[in-house]
This record gives C-alpha cells, sequence and structure tokens, in this order.
C-alpha cells in the first residue's frame, strides 16, 4: 500500500506470526511486503496518506465509523465520538478474539478536555514486583499481562477523533469469537438482566439458578454476556451499598411507611446505650384479626437464624379454621434472655389488644418460661412434647440399651393412656421395671409432668397441636423466603411475601368450600350440617369421625341424676374403653378421649352415643367454633387497606410486558417484521424519554410539601442514633440455619465386632473370619 510522494508503513508489533498475527487480515496485493517496517510506529503529525488520494490532514475521503465498509481499524479512520471509536475496536476485538481496556487518557492543557485515548489488549504490560513480593496467604493468581503491543490511539482533530495509532500483532494466542464472552473486558451485566437479577435473588434464587434463568432467556451460555461470578459481584456491590445506607435506618424508614399507608400494622423497634438496633417485632392488621379469631392457642420457637446478624427469627403462629398454620406477628430478637422475651411478650400481647392467649406451645427454654409466668400468668404454658421426647436417648442411654422393651413401654406409658391415673400407674411401674426410681433428670420432668404429658392435656383446647410443629414448619417454609446472609431490612419484604403467599392459600381454601359441594357418606342430617358450617378440612375431620362412629357399640355404664354415663368400644374389642357423660338435655356431653376438648371436633364415641339417642338429626350449636363471621372494630380492616395505590406501577408494567411478549413473538418470525419492530420500539423509546422529561419538569414546579417533610422526618429521626447490629463473621460454608437438637450432635457410636472385639466393622465383614 503505496503512493508516489510518499512511502505508508503498516504498524504492526514486533511479534512473529506464531504470537498471534493472523496473515486474513492482511491484503497481499496492496501490500508490498518489501516495504514493510516492523519496528517503526507512523504517526499522523508525518502527513502520510492512508489511501490513494485521501490525506488524512485534508480531511478529504473521509471514512465514519457508522460506515459499513471498513471492519478493521485503520490509520485515519474518523469516529463521531470516543464511545463510537471503543465501541468499534471492542466489537474488533471480540471477533479477533481478544479483549480490551483504556490505557492512557490525555488532557488538552489550554482547557483540559480530553484529546487522546490509547486502547490497548488486556494482556499488554507487565504485573507490578510489589504485587510479585508481597506475602499472600492463597496462592498468586495466574498473570494476564505478558507485554502484549496491540494498541488503538485516537485523538482529537476537530470535532471528530481519528486514529492516530494502530498495531495489529498480538504475542498470545487469540480466541475464537465464541470463546471470547468468558473474558472480562466483554463481560457485563446488562439493565434488563440487573433487574431480573434482583428479582431471583430476592426469592432465594442461588445463582447457579439465575445463570440457568439468564441462559434460557438469551438462547445459550454464550449468549448470557457475563458469568456466575458478575451475578455474585453485582448483588454483592448492592448489599454493600445497603450497609453503607445503614441497615437498620432503612428497616425502620420501611415500617414508618408501612404504618402510614396501612394503618393496621404495628412495630416496636430497641435502640441499646451504643445507638444499635435492638430487638423489634411488627405485625399487620391481617395477623392482629387473625388473632383476634384464632388466638386462643400460640406457639413460638427461637430456633430459627434468618438473616446476617445472626439474630433469631421468633414467629407468633397459630392454626385457622382450614387448620393452616397462620401468623399473628413476628419479631427478630438480639438476645435469647428473659428480659428480651419479657419486652417481646409485653410488645406482642399489646398490639394484640392485651388479650392474652388460653394455651401457649413453647419448648423447654428456662428465659421463655421465666417471662411467659410474668407476662402471661393466667395462660397455659405447655411444653414442646418432641423436644422433651428427643431428650430421652441422651438421658436415659443405659436404660435403652439394657432392656430391649423400654421404648416400647415407654411410648405406651406417654401416648395410649388416657386418664391421668392410668399414667401414673403406668409410669410408677416404668421406674420401679427399669431402675429409674433415683435418675434426677427424670424427677424433674415428672415434677412438670402436666405441662407436657397428653393425659394431663387431653382436656386444654390447643387446636390439635401438641409439639411447636407449626413454628417449626413456619421455619421450614420461610427457608424458601430467607437465608442466614438476609439483611433484616430485606428480610421484611421476604416476610411480606411469605405472608401473602400464607393468605393467599387461605382465600384458596375459603373459595373452594363456598364453590364447591361435599360429597356424604351417610344419610344422616348432621352431616349434611356439619358441611354447611364447617370449613371443608374441619368437615373432612368431622365425617371421618361420624363414619367410624358407626363401627362402635355403646352401653349404660351408671345414671346420676340426670347425668348417664356410658362405655363406648369397637365391636369385638373389649379396650379401650371410653366413657361418655351425657348431660340432663342429651346435648352436652364429655368423653375421655376428650377430642373435643383439645381439637374442637366432636369425637366417634361421642356421636355414638349420640345415635343412640336418635340425637344425629341435627349439629347442636354450641359444638360449632366461632369463625371469621364477627367484624373487630379495634382493627382496621386487612381487607380494606389492600395497597392497591402502591401496586399500580407494578401492574402495569406487568400488563405492558404481557403485551410485549405477544408482539416480540410475532416480531421474530421474519426479517421484514423485526426490523419494522425494531424501528417502532426506538419511536416509542423516545416518545416516551420525551414525556418523562414533561413529567419531571411539572413535578419540578409543583413540589409536595408534605412528602417532603415526611420524607426528611424519616432520614433524621434516625440517621444519627440508630446503627446496624454488630454482624455476626462466620468461616467458611455458613451453618445450618437450624440449632441442633443435642440428639442430633450426639457422636453416633462405633460399631464393634463381635469377634475380633475391634471398632469400625461388624462380623460379616471381619476380616478374621475371611
Amino acid at each position: 500500500m503505496s503512493s508516489d510522494s510518499d512511502e505508508v508503513e503498516i504498524l504492526m508489533s514486533n511479534t512473529s506470526v506464531q504470537g498471534g498475527v493472523n496473515l486474513e487480515d492482511v491484503n497481499l496485493e496492496d501490500v508490498n511486503l518489501e516495504d514493510v517496517n516492523l519496528e517503526n510506529i507512523v504517526n499522523l503529525e508525518d502527513g502520510v496518506q492512508v489511501e490513494d488520494g485521501a490525506n488524512v490532514d485534508g480531511g478529504a475521503n473521509v471514512i465514519s465509523s457508522s460506515s459499513s465498509g471498513p471492519s478493521e481499524p485503520f490509520i485515519g479512520m474518523l469516529f463521531e465520538d470516543v464511545e463510537d471509536a471503543q465501541a468499534f475496536y471492542k466489537a474488533y476485538a471480540r471477533r479477533k478474539g481478544f479483549a480490551i481496556r483504556t490505557n492512557h487518557t490525555r488532557l488538552s492543557k489550554d482547557d483540559k478536555t480530553l484529546c487522546a485515548v490509547d486502547y490497548v489488549c488486556t494482556r499488554e504490560g507487565f504485573r507490578r514486583a510489589s504485587r510479585k513480593e508481597q506475602d499472600r496467604t492463597i496462592p498468586e493468581p495466574a498473570e494476564t499481562k505478558i507485554g502484549c503491543k496491540a494498541i488503538m490511539g485516537i485523538k482529537k482533530d476537530g470535532e471528530k477523533w481519528i486514529v492516530n495509532k494502530f498495531v495489529v500483532g498480538h504475542n498470545h494466542i487469540l480466541l475464537t469469537p465464541r470463546s471470547t464472552s468468558f473474558l472480562r473486558g466483554h463481560r457485563g451485566v446488562s439493565k434488563v438482566q440487573k433487574k431480573l437479577i434482583m428479582t431471583l435473588n430476592e426469592s432465594c434464587v442461588p445463582t447457579r439458578k439465575i445463570m440457568s434463568v439468564l441462559s434460557k432467556e438469551s438462547g445459550g451460555d454464550f449468549n448470557v454476556g457475563c458469568i456466575g461470578k458478575d451475578v455474585e459481584n453485582y448483588v454483592g456491590n448492592k448489599r454493600r451499598k445497603v450497609f453503607e445506607e445503614g441497615d437498620a435506618r432503612r428497616l425502620y424508614s420501611y415500617f414508618v411507611d408501612r404504618q402510614l399507608k396501612e394503618p393496621g400494622f404495628v412495630f416496636s423497634m430497641q435502640v441499646d446505650k451504643n445507638g444499635c438496633m435492638g430487638s423489634c417485632f411488627w405485625a399487620d392488621a391481617r395477623s392482629r384479626a387473625a388473632y383476634q379469631y384464632f388466638g386462643d392457642v400460640v406457639t413460638f420457637d427461637a430456633t430459627f437464624l434468618t438473616n446476617i446478624y445472626k439474630m433469631p427469627f421468633v414467629p407468633f403462629s397459630g392454626v385457622n379454621h382450614h387448620h393452616q398454620t397462620i401468623m399473628f406477628g413476628c419479631a427478630l430478637l438480639v438476645s435469647e434472655t428473659a428480659e428480651s422475651y419479657t419486652w417481646l411478650l409485653r410488645t406482642w400481647q399489646e398490639a394484640m389488644l392485651g388479650r392474652a392467649p388460653s394455651t401457649i406451645i413453647t419448648d423447654d427454654d428456662k428465659a421463655m418460661a421465666k417471662a411467659i409466668g410474668e407476662v402471661l400468668p393466667n395462660t397455659i404454658h405447655r411444653l414442646c412434647l418432641w423436644h422433651i421426647l428427643q431428650k430421652f436417648p441422651e438421658h436415659l442411654a443405659h436404660a435403652y440399651n439394657k432392656y430391649p422393651n423400654f421404648q416400647k413401654d415407654f411410648r405406651h406409658c406417654i401416648h395410649e393412656t388416657i386418664t391421668t391415673e392410668e399414667f401414673e400407674q403406668e409410669w410408677a411401674l416404668i421406674l420401679v421395671k427399669y431402675e429409674l426410681g433415683e435418675n434426677a433428670w427424670l424427677q424433674n420432668l415428672y415434677a412438670r409432668r402436666d405441662k407436657w404429658v397428653p393425659a394431663y392435656l387431653r382436656s386444654t383446647f390447643c387446636a390439635g397441636m401438641s409439639t411447636t410443629q407449626r413454628s417449626e414448619s413456619m421455619n421450614k417454609f420461610f427457608k424458601d423466603y430467607v437465608k442466614s446472609s438476609t439483611m433484616v431490612s430485606d428480610f421484611v419484604h421476604q416476610y411480606e411475601k411469605a405472608i401473602d403467599a400464607l393468605y393467599f392459600k387461605e382465600k384458596e381454601k375459603d373459595v373452594r368450600t363456598k364453590s364447591t359441594r361435599a360429597i356424604m357418606k351417610t344419610p344422616l342430617k348432621i352431616e349434611e350440617e356439619a358441611a354447611m358450617v364447617y370449613t371443608r378440612k374441619s368437615f373432612m375431620i368431622f365425617q371421618n369421625e361420624l363414619f367410624d362412629s358407626l363401627l362402635y357399640q355403646a352401653r349404660k355404664l351408671s345414671k346420676e341424676g340426670e347425668t348417664k354415663t356410658y362405655g363406648v368400644n369397637s365391636y369385638g374389642k373389649e379396650t379401650p374403653l371410653y366413657h361418655v357423660t351425657l348431660e340432663g338435655d342429651e346435648e352436652h356431653a364429655t368423653c375421655t378421649c376428650h377430642k373435643w376438648e383439645f381439637m374442637g371436633i366432636l369425637c366417634r364415641h361421642i356421636l355414638c352415643v349420640f345415635g343412640k339417642k336418635m340425637k344425629l338429626d341435627r349439629l347442636p350449636q354450641h359444638y360449632v367454633l366461632d369463625d371469621k363471621s364477627r367484624p373487630i372494630p379495634d382493627i382496621p380492616s386487612p381487607e380494606g387497606h389492600i395497597r392497591e395505590g402502591l401496586d399500580e406501577p407494578m401492574m402495569r408494567k406487568t400488563k405492558t410486558m404481557l403485551q410485549l411478549y405477544d408482539i416480540v413473538e410475532l416480531g421474530s418470525q421474519s426479517v421484514a417484521k423485526h426490523n419494522h419492530l425494531t424501528v417502532a420500539l426506538e419511536k416509542v423509546h423516545k416518545e416516551l424519554l420525551e414525556m418523562e422529561d414533561n413529567v419531571e419538569c411539572s413535578r419540578a414546579c409543583e413540589p409536595t410539601k408534605d412528602d417532603h417533610n415526611m420524607g426528611s422526618q424519616v432520614i433524621s429521626n434516625f440517621s444519627q442514633t440508630v446503627q446496624d447490629p454488630p454482624r455476626v463473621p462466620t468461616k467458611g460454608r455458613p451453618k445450618s440455619l437450624r440449632e441442633k437438637n443435642p440428639k442430633e450432635t450426639h457422636a453416633t457410636k462405633k460399631r464393634h465386632c463381635s469377634i475380633c472385639k475391634n471398632e469400625g466393622h461388624a462380623k460379616n465383614n471381619c476380616l478374621s473370619v475371611r
């Protein structure tokens, strides 16, 4: 490539073909290889010509970056601005198999504006010696900089930018265009991907599954444009910004904003002497209203860790008329002390209009017991039966190992005894039979038998709950929404999503009960009436009891005045025998199984006696528990405060996305449709941007005073006083969210061979036998 007046030197790095020069990029017809100088770098100041009859200094025959002609930079190429030049060289690098970065920028001496930029290969230069010599706890990462000379330099030329340097060759192997998507210079998270990533991350979707979704949306892994590490970095940066703003401050702002928009929402937050956030409690109108209907029995458990500060999550839960778990509020505690539980119970009871539950179920925790005795003295405190039974193998291991029948007899004593007299009798026999009379732990547990033994608690209404399984099921439920690294300000949003999911399931059951008709198993009128007043789940339980009552027989045992006692047992069996006491009006009855008192559903034994007395024509009203029909005037109706206005932008976005999905499907059917859709979208985009500018101008002219004052009030209240709770760092893999029971962490017993007496194997694979 030469002219009569001047000789043009092609800029190439002083490398061999093996170093990465692609000979396909060189046009051998136009280039005289004898005239090529690989050592010199020619600048535009020399006044060279890049094409026949095209002098760059004179501005003739200018080639713009928007031209579809050149696919490779050349000296004298012009660009409208720096961004065009960078985009062009980056696209060129992607096709050739390398990545670029900005190496040098120069400013004008006059007005300090940008006047020159050099773009180089990412493998240009060398690692600093100081970084090589520093002490490292991990191995030194592989070197990426190996002195590559590839470069494209541009400088300001009037109103445009012109290429004044261009070196083609590389001293390293070039990748394929498809593989360049893994290079850092060609990776990036787009705006659309960022929104999708945050949506999935808020739903606790792991990075690998986020990448799977992005791959599906992009049409393949190589089209995503980023890797899993980029996703993790983006989420991490967002989290760091939250910590900079203040996690506790964002949480308080959310509480205040929620209370303004939902009058029934209440919250309380503690602050320690150092200004750090302490324990906090909150409950929405739906939870407070649900407690007034179904708050006779409450369970709460504090062994679930759901946030980065390792603050225990304490949910107050119960059971609704569909036998579903519902929430009565929740708290994050800074410590599990009696003082913390006392503050929590007082705050919770105040939020629930001062009403105390009839029964509360917890695990065997001394701090909880002390707080409950102080705040809820008239509430029956039950201990979780499951937690109690899990401690028996730990404290009575010698009895389990020495007596094979101990577990069977013990289980029968706990679960099969109906009356307290039967329990006391079998318990005394077990102490004597298995030599446990002197066991101090068992004596302490026996002294509190009225808190955990089923025979003592059958006459107490517990909505069918004997353990904290409702709280534990809620903990398992919340694992789908939160994780151990969740910040408290994000936790409340995830909690709201979880509560919405629970109430959605409740509404689904309501609709199913009202829009369907249950299938009858008997011709009895009481079954039809029960189907009308009970929810579908409660009716199914009642129906099974009614149907099974036909398998029982009742006979009169005694009569005292107007009270009659019947013995009920199944046909062909003498035991167990249940005693049903029938009052004079023959509509009130009690059974020794106490299912009605314990669960709120008539048992088969009472129904058997009603059948004998021909009382199955209707369901007495006093056997139908109160439901959600009565209003609660002290709590704003949760149905009347659905945040409709807040959800309007999201609803508009969802509607638009559904419409665009159909349009995009049509636009992808052919090239013509695609081009037409692209032009139309660009036009609409410009029009929307103009509309947005007009809206912003109108808002600037008419500011809302109340909103401004409220926003500043929220910020000024807590920005200087409340700090984030102390973070608990963890090493390596985070611990399990659930605190382990001692039995779970207890070391398993090693196997002993009965032949050689050694550990680690059994007799069936003993080496001595082989």
